[in-house]
C-alpha cells in the first residue's frame, strides 16, 4: 500500500466533525489529554472516544484544492537553495505562529525584516497553515520564459567569488560596487556580464544572519538571530524542550531464534524537560547515530497506542506532538540529512549541544541513569562496572531477546515511571504532563497536542534515504535486490534534465527490518513498500547485515553478492542450532541435580505471546516461585531523587564499562 506524502497534524476541539472507525462523530468536550466526549452523528449516542485513533473528517474541495497547488516532494528531493529559501520562509513568519495576535504594524516590522511586503508574509503564513510543514514554503518551479538564458558556468563562477570574497567582506561593500566588481571581471574574461537584478537577487538570498557576521557585525547577528537556547527555565510547558542520548544498556541480549547471546543493545531515550514524561525510545543493537536520534524522535512525535500494542503493554502513554526545541549530541555521526530536514519540516528547533556544556544535557542523563538502575535487575545485567560484576556471568544470565527487553523497559517507564511522584516535582511526570496540557486553576494548559494524520508516512520522513536508478531486476541496496510490479514504468528512466543520465529514485529503509524498503514514486507522491525481490529471504536487521558483510570480508572474500550473504546467514544459524542441540545433554544432566540446586526460573511475557525464563532469588520461608525477579523499586509514595546525583557531560555516556 502506497503511503502518501504529505504529513499534516490536526488539533481536536470542541465541535469538530471527526471519524473514529468508520463513523462520524461531533466532539463535545474535552475530557483528558487523550480522550473526548463526541456524540455519533447517526445514531445520537454518546460516546468516549481516544485521540490517538480520531481522524479529522476530510473536507473532498479541499484536499481537491490542495493537491493542485500544492505538489509535494520527498524532503530529500529539494535542493540546498530551495530548502534554504523554505526555512527563510518560515523563519520570517514564526513571529506570527509564536503570537497570532501580532497587529498589522508589527507583521509590517517582521515583513520589512525579512524583505517582503506584508501581503507576502501573509501569504507564507497562509500556505503554512494550510499544508502544515515548511516544504509548503519551498518556491514553485517555474519553467524559463521563451528568450531567457542561464548564466554560464564561466559567469557563475565570477558571480560567486565576487560575492563570497568581495560582499562578505568586513570592508562591507555595496550590491552596486558588488555589481560592479563584477561587470569588470566579465570584461576582462570577454564574458556578458548578468543583469543587476540578477546580482541583487542573488545577494538578497543570503540570510541575513551570514551577512551580518561576515560583513563585520557578528555581535549583531547574535543579538539578532541566535535562538535563546532551551534551558530549563524555557521549558514552561509541554514540548517546549526535549532532550535526545544515547547509551550503551548494561546489559546482554539474546537471538530471537535460539536465544544465545548477542551482545549489548543501545538505548536513544528522549525526555520533556517540563514534565519529565519519557516522550520517545528507540532500542538497537547498532552504534548510535543520526537514524538513531530519528526514529526515536519520531517515535516521541507519534501516538504510542498502536506501539504499546504491538509490544502487549498495558497502560496509557499520552504523549505524542512536535516539539518546540530538540537537544542532541554534537557529535558528526549524529548529524544527517534525514534528520536535519525531517525536523526542518515539521517546524522542529533542532539543536546539538555545543562542548563542555552539561546544562543541556542533565535530565535525560538522570532518567538514563534510573533506567540503567532498573536494568541492573534484570537476568544478563553486566552491572555499571566490573568490579560490580565480580562473580556474576552475564552472558550465562542472559535471557531477554530485544523484543523482549524492549516491553520490559516499556512497561518500567509507561507504569512505573511516569506513574510515581518526583521528588523535583512533586507530583508524578503524567500529573505534570496533564496539567500543561488541560491546566489548573492557576495556570492555564497549553491545550491538545497536534496529531500526526499518517504516523507511519511521518516515520518515513525521519528513516535513512538513498538515490537509486531502476533496473530491470529492481533497485539495490547494500547488494540486496528489492523489487515490485511499482518500479516496472520506471525502469531504465532518463533524468528529465539529462537524458544521457538514469534517473535516480530516492529509497528509504527502517534499520531494524531491511527485508523491506520504501520506493518514493514522483508520478504519485507516495512511498511503496519494495519486498526482496528473493521473497525465500530470512528477514534481518541492518545491524546483522554489517555483522554478516564484515565476516565475509575477514574471510577473504571480495566480491561479496546477496547469495554469498544469505548463504552466510543460514550457515550460521545451522551453526548455532548445532551447538545448542549438543548442549541439551548438559541442560538435561543440570535438570536431574539436587532440586535446591536448580536454579529457580519465573515467567515474564514475550512480545510473541509465550514466556521467557527468567532467574529469580526464592525468598527465606517461601516456597512461592513466581516472585518478581528481584527486588522491585521501593513502593513508597516518594521514588528516589534521582535529581540529588551529580551530573555528568552529556558527551560521556558512550563511556561507560
Amino acid at each position: 500500500m502506497a503511503s502518501g506524502i504529505a504529513v499534516q497534524f490536526f488539533e481536536i476541539t470542541v465541535g469538530a466533525i471527526v471519524v473514529y472507525g468508520a463513523t462520524r462523530y461531533k466532539v463535545t468536550h474535552l475530557i483528558s489529554v487523550d480522550t473526548v466526549l463526541a456524540v455519533d452523528l447517526t445514531s445520537g449516542e454518546t460516546c468516549r472516544l481516544p485521540i490517538e485513533q480520531l481522524r479529522l473528517e476530510p473536507n473532498e474541495e479541499e484536499q481537491a484544492s490542495a493537491a493542485q497547488e500544492h505538489v509535494p516532494r520527498d524532503l530529500s528531493l529539494y535542493s540546498a537553495d530551495e530548502w534554504r529559501e523554505a526555512q527563510r520562509r518560515f523563519d520570517a513568519i514564526k513571529g506570527l505562529l509564536n503570537d497570532p495576535f501580532r497587529t498589522r504594524e508589527e507583521a509590517k516590522a517582521l515583513a520589512e525584516q525579512a524583505g517582503v511586503h506584508v501581503a507576502t508574509l501573509y501569504r507564507w503564513l497562509h500556505e503554512y497553515l494550510r499544508v502544515g510543514n515548511v516544504s509548503a514554503l519551498v518556491p514553485a518551479r517555474r519553467g524559463r520564459k521563451t528568450g531567457t538564458r542561464l548564466l554560464s558556468v564561466e559567469v557563475e563562477a565570477i558571480v560567486d567569488s565576487v560575492i563570497e570574497a568581495f560582499y562578505l567582506d568586513k570592508q562591507r561593500h555595496t550590491p552596486h560596487d558588488t555589481i560592479e566588481e563584477i561587470q569588470a571581471r566579465c570584461r576582462l574574461a570577454k564574458l556578458e556580464a548578468p543583469h543587476p537584478n540578477t546580482i541583487r537577487n542573488r545577494i538578497r538570498q543570503i540570510p541575513e544572519i551570514v551577512r551580518l557576521k561576515r560583513r563585520g557585525r557578528r555581535e549583531e547577528a547574535t543579538n539578532r538571530f541566535t535562538p535563546i537556547k532551551g534551558t530549563i527555565e524555557n521549558a514552561t510547558h509541554p514540548f517546549a524542550v526535549v532532550q535526545i542520548d544515547h547509551t550503551p544498556m548494561d546489559i546482554i541480549v539474546v537471538d530471537e531464534v535460539y536465544r544465545q547471546p548477542i551482545g549489548r543493545p543501545y538505548l536513544t531515550l528522549a525526555i520533556d524537560v517540563f514534565s519529565r514524561m519519557v516522550a520517545g525510545i528507540y532500542i538497537s543493537l547498532a552504534p548510535p547515530s543520526s537514524a538513531s536520534v530519528a526514529l526515536c524522535l519520531a517515535n516521541a512525535i507519534c501516538p504510542k497506542r498502536e506501539y504499546l500494542a504491538s509490544l502487549g503493554v498495558s497502560g496509557s502513554w499520552p504523549v505524542w506532538g512536535k516539539p518546540a526545541v530538540v537537544h542532541v549530541d554534537n557529535a558528526e555521526e549524529f548529524r544527517g540529512l534525514a534528520l536535519e530536514r525531517g525536523a526542518a519540516q515539521h517546524g522542529i528547533d533542532l539543536q546539538f549541544r555545543p562542548p563542555a556544556t552539561p546544562n543541556y544535557g542533565g535530565h535525560i542523563e538522570r532518567l538514563i541513569g534510573t533506567t540503567m538502575r532498573w536494568v541492573h535487575k534484570m537476568p544478563g545485567t553486566t552491572f555499571s562496572n566490573p568490579s560490580q560484576r565480580k562473580g556474576y556471568d552475564s552472558e550465562a544470565e542472559a535471557a531477554l531477546t530485544m523484543k523482549e527487553l524492549e516491553l520490559e523497559v516499556v512497561d518500567f517507564f509507561v507504569n512505573r515511571y511516569h506513574q510515581r511522584p518526583h521528588t523535583k516535582l512533586g507530583v508524578p511526570p503524567i500529573k505534570k504532563w496533564e496539567r500543561g496540557i488541560v491546566g489548573t486553576d492557576e495556570e492555564p494548559g497549553l491545550g491538545l497536542m497536534p496529531v500526526p494524520d499518517d504516523p507511519h508516512r511521518l516515520l518515513i520522513d525521519f528513516m535513512p534515504m538513498i538515490t537509486r536508478t531502476v533496473q530491470r531486476y529492481g533497485i539495490q541496496w547494500d547488494n540486496i535486490t528489492y523489487y515490485d510490479p511499482v518500479l516496472d514504468p520506471f525502469i531504465n528512466a532518463a533524468d528529465a534534465d539529462d537524458e544521457r543520465r538514469k534517473q535516480k529514485f530516492v529509497v528509504r529503509r527502517d534499520p531494524r527490518d531491511i527485508s523491506r524498503v520504501y520506493f518514493y514514486n514522483p508520478d504519485a507522491a507516495a512511498y511503496t513498500p519494495l519486498p526482496y525481490r528473493n521473497i525465500s529471504h530470512s528477514a534481518m536487521s541492518l545491524f546483522e547485515l554489517m555483522e554478516i558483510r564484515k565476516r565475509l570480508t575477514e574471510e577473504g572474500h571480495r566480491d561479496i553478492d546477496e547469495g554469498l550473504i544469505f548463504e552466510h546467514l543460514e550457515r550460521f544459524r545451522r551453526r548455532v542450532a548445532e551447538a545448542v542441540h549438543k548442549s541439551k545433554k548438559a541442560r538435561k544432566a543440570q535438570a536431574r541435580g539436587p532440586v535446591d540446586a536448580r536454579p529457580v526460573v519465573a515467567s515474564i511475557p514475550s512480545a510473541r505471546g509465550g514466556s521467557t525464563p527468567v532467574p529469580v532469588p526464592v525468598q527465606p520461608g517461601s516456597n512461592d516461585r513466581s516472585q518478581p525477579s528481584a527486588p522491585l523499586p521501593s513502593e513508597s509514595a516518594v521514588e528516589e531523587d534521582i535529581f540529588a546525583a551529580p551530573i555528568r557531560p552529556f558527551d560521556n555516556l558512550g563511556m561507560r564499562q
